[in-house]
């Protein structure tokens, strides 16, 4: 009898590992065009592919695009589906209203293409130690894997909640039923803090980099990272330190004019700690359908029009704040490269942090998504001040005064999570922000959006999954 359990849950979780896993891979970064590739790839002097593989996933349409911007965007109050009243994108018009349910593509493509991310991450550690190779670049390797592995578990458990933890490729003789049991938030963020607590311990700061090699994960990456994932557990004290360390390092600053960040000819600049690398040369290898999905529509349009500024986001800046137009493209507003928005677009606003302009309406573009920047670090390390004493003021005005804004002299947490929504709008934390701070409900039900208190803190685990799983994988509450 257990011989057939045994057999048939291993049945089960190959399915199930085999369903995570996407074969397609091609970007500049990445030298390898599929999986199989990979395969007979392994050597040493080839073990940077297995790596680049796995950054690689970040250029995948469910993994950056449109089901991604849907659960991290188009769900706050910073954003609406946006596009034609018709074009419901599959499932953003439900999505924009918080009717959620475990069978909504987005949920499960969320899911099944991290995890995808973390397989080909697990795939490089399993390998990686193998190879007779130098040292030091092979430890470095390791690092990247695991900054990139925790980077895919921190988005699940701020989407999912606590996740099942692969944490190594699994033989069929070694499955227990615990692989596909989710794992607690506190141990889901336990593992990702080590993960990354490994990598700061080898990979070199940004500027041991070459340019050939600008993108790839840093030492002060994955100490921002973990801060970010301190921040969000309250772990003030870390946060605080970490965010120290990284401001004194002198790696970092503030690019002086918030709209260059968002320009191709500014990426990887100064304030840049995390991007994923995007190249439009042929053959292209950016990000699929991100800048298209969210530019303009209409006559004269390059775009499809969804993840589109609300109202409520435009009238929430302070006057002079020079966010608001480096953030927002208005009907009728020429551009910084001269392209105008048609005055009769579909819609009144869009997301200018998405514009790409030299490549506006292709399908992969060059234009690059950044993930950490400096002046998240100076906002972390300013709301942990607010909790655990010291200065907040200093990190808090430097990205205030560099929006054009006035000094605050005493600032208060509440202070500190405004200037998060103006400076972060559209780089896919607000409504995770709003669960972080335990306001999600107030906010967004005093805007008409009908947040559920005890559910939608966090999104359903595919119903395809739980199937899969056998009943292995629970449900989250209220789904």
């Amino acid at each position: 009898m257990k011989h057939i359990i045994k057999n048939n849950l291993g049945k089960k979780t190959l399915a199930f590992l085999m369903l995570l896993l996407i074969v397609s891979c091609s970007e500049d970064f990445v030298n390898v065009k599929t999986n199989q590739e990979t395969e007979s790839a392994l050597t040493a002097e080839k073990a940077p592919e297995l790596v680049n593989a796995i950054y690689n996933q970040f250029l995948q349409w469910p993994t950056s695009t449109f089901s991604w911007i849907g659960i991290s965007s188009i769900t706050s109050d910073d954003a609406s589906k946006g596009s034609s009243a018709g074009d419901t994108g599959t499932d953003k018009n439900l999505l924009d209203g918080l009717e959620i349910d475990a069978t909504l593509l987005s949920v499960r493509e969320v899911w099944s293409s991290h995890y995808a991310g973390i397989q080909r991450a697990n795939q490089s550690l399993s390998r990686l130690p193998l190879f007779d190779m130098d040292e030091d670049l092979k430890n470095r390797l390791i690092g990247e894997a695991k900054f990139l592995r925790a980077l895919f578990y921190f988005r699940l458990v701020k989407t999912y909640g606590g996740v099942p933890l692969l944490k190594a490729i699994t033989s069929i003789e070694d499955v227990t039923p615990d692989i596909l049991a989710k794992a607690s938030k506190e141990d889901t963020y336990a593992f990702i803090e080590q993960d990354l607590k490994d990598a700061i311990l080898v990979l070199p700061e940004k500027s041991a980099y070459p340019n050939s090699e600008l993108g790839r994960a840093t030492k002060g990456a994955a100490k921002a990272l973990l801060a970010k994932v301190s921040m969000y557990q309250n772990k003030w004290q870390e946060a605080k330190t970490l965010t120290d360390e990284i401001i004194s390092s002198n790696e970092y600053g503030l690019t002086p004019n918030y709209e260059d960040i968002w320009k191709e000819t500014s990426e990887n600049n100064i304030e840049s700690i995390f991007e994923i690398q995007a190249r439009a040369d042929q053959p292209a290898a950016g990000v699929q359908g991100y800048s298209v999905s969210q530019g303009a529509r209409g006559d004269g349009g390059f775009g499809w029009g969804f993840n589109t500024p609300t109202q409520d986001l435009a009238d929430s800046y302070e006057s002079g704040d020079t966010r608001r137009d480096a953030t927002i493209m208005f009907r009728g507003e020429i551009l910084f490269d001269g392209r105008e928005i048609n005055v009769n677009a579909v819609n009144p606003m869009y997301n200018q942090k998405a514009y790409s302009s030299e490549f506006s309406d292709a399908w992969e573009t060059g234009k690059n998504i950044r993930i950490l920047r400096y002046a998240e670090v100076l906002l972390i390390n300013a709301e942990a001040a607010t909790q655990i004493g010291g200065d907040a003021a200093t990190p808090l005005n430097l990205v205030r005064n560099r929006a054009g804004l006035t000094d605050i002299a005493s600032p208060t947490q509440m202070d500190v999570w405004k200037e998060r929504r103006w400076e972060l709008a559209f780089e896919h934390d607000r409504y995770f922000d709003l669960v972080r701070q335990g306001r999600a409900g107030d906010v967004l039900r005093s805007k008409g959006i009908p947040f559920v208190d005890n559910k939608h803190e966090v999104f359903p685990i595919p119903q395809e999954q739980i199937v899969k799983s056998g009943g292995v994988l629970i449900q989250n509450q209220g789904y």
